[in-house]
């Protein structure tokens, strides 16, 4: 299947209102997509079916499913992408949110903060949303410069008649698990991007992605045998940086992935701790549903084929080769849903007791170009 075909099936879908989901992972060539035969709206019951899901932020029993058994899977390993228009330069976009948005913004911020000094909440992370009018409307031509540009995210278009359109290039693995080996990603700590990963961090970052990384070795420890978690790195994400820990472990025998998913989901990283109060205050204080966004997205239950070591003849390495099931889960950051010719972007960061609220807000603003830019 050529490149060509392979998008025409997918506009094709689109046109019919179909369910389907197409997608690349980080630093990969190959794209992938599943076509749902019908319109039906599926959930998953206990997440050990196959398929595509698609979480929301505050109601995992409401996870979306694309299952394999009623989808066609296709896939194109070359992809020619020639974007209908050229993506404007960060540099001169023009933040389009409102005098308005921006002191709601700092007003909840600062409201956060005084939470975490009179009650329990360690962090707790507050977000927006914010219009902005389409003048292409075309999800795979948007979704196409979103590949083009952003090679090391999980990048998607994902869609349901029933549900809605979203697409976005997260920088965030929530849990990769293959046989009963797993890891996660910590990912917490925003600056722009200035050319180099050599940054200096402030206390306010460090505690950020501390207590991301604790929450989960803390909450993990019953399901797992072992622990091993990386150094601390900084990392590129669009015009961002951030810093990230990799923290990875074996699953212990029979423990559900329902289980393990809830016990992650929302993560310190875009809900707050202690989880259900930061949670709670984010329900009562944002003035918007998030839906999709800082919920989850990916492979469910997949079979995959683990290459053999290197070095051994040919003979051996069909012997080595082994399949296994591969769950990959993505939180939804960076993106967007497209709605009556407009795309809602969904930006956020994490408030601690020494944030700064006008920081803050320039954060969202900072964060939003990633999405802006290809628009």
């Amino acid at each position: 299947m050529t490149s060509n075909d392979f998008f025409e099936r997918i506009e094709a879908h689109f046109n019919d209102e179909l369910p389907f989901i197409v997608y690349r992972k980080p630093h990969q060539q190959n794209l992938s997509a599943r076509l749902q035969s019908n319109a039906e709206l599926n959930f998953t019951v206990d997440f050990t079916e196959k398929g595509f899901v698609f979480s929301p932020f505050d109601a995992i029993e409401k996870t979306v499913l694309i299952p394999d058994a009623i989808s066609e899977i296709i896939g194109v390993s070359h992809v020619n992408i020639e974007s209908d228009t050229e993506p404007v330069e960060e540099h001169v976009i023009i933040n389009s949110a409102s005098i308005d948005s921006k002191n709601a913004h700092i007003n909840r911020v600062k409201q956060g903060v005084e939470a975490i000094n009179t009650s329990d909440i360690k962090k707790v992370v507050l977000s927006r949303q914010e219009t902005v009018n389409l003048s292409e409307t075309n999800p795979i031509s948007i979704f196409k410069r979103l590949l083009e540009r952003y090679k090391s995210a999980f990048v998607y278009c994902w869609y349901h008649p029933k549900v809605g359109l979203w697409l976005g290039a997260t920088p965030e693995t929530l849990i990769k698990i293959e046989g009963n080996r797993f890891s996660i990603m910590a990912l917490a700590g925003t600056q722009d991007y200035k050319g180099s990963l050599d940054v200096v961090w402030q206390n306010k970052e460090k505690q950020e992605q501390q207590l991301v990384t604790d929450f989960i070795v803390d909450n993990l420890k019953p399901s797992v045998d072992s622990f091993k978690v990386s150094d601390v790195a900084t990392v590129k994400a669009g015009n961002l940086v951030h810093l990230k820990t990799m923290i990875s472990a074996q699953l212990k025998p029979d423990t559900p992935l329902k289980q393990v998913v809830k016990v992650l989901h929302p993560t310190p990283a875009v809900c707050g701790l202690p989880k259900e109060s930061a949670k709670q205050f984010i329900l009562e204080h944002e003035d918007y549903n998030r839906e999709f966004y800082t919920g989850f997205l990916g492979e469910l239950n997949c079979e995959t084929t683990i290459a053999p070591r290197s070095g051994r003849r040919n003979i051996e390495n069909r012997a080595y080769a082994v399949s296994r099931t591969s769950t990959q889960l993505y939180v939804n950051l960076r993106c967007m849903q497209l709605k009556n010719q407009q795309a809602i972007i969904y930006v956020g960061g994490g408030i601690t007791e020494g944030s700064n609220a006008e920081s803050e807000w320039e954060e969202t603003v900072s964060k939003s170009l990633v999405i802006k830019s290809i628009l």
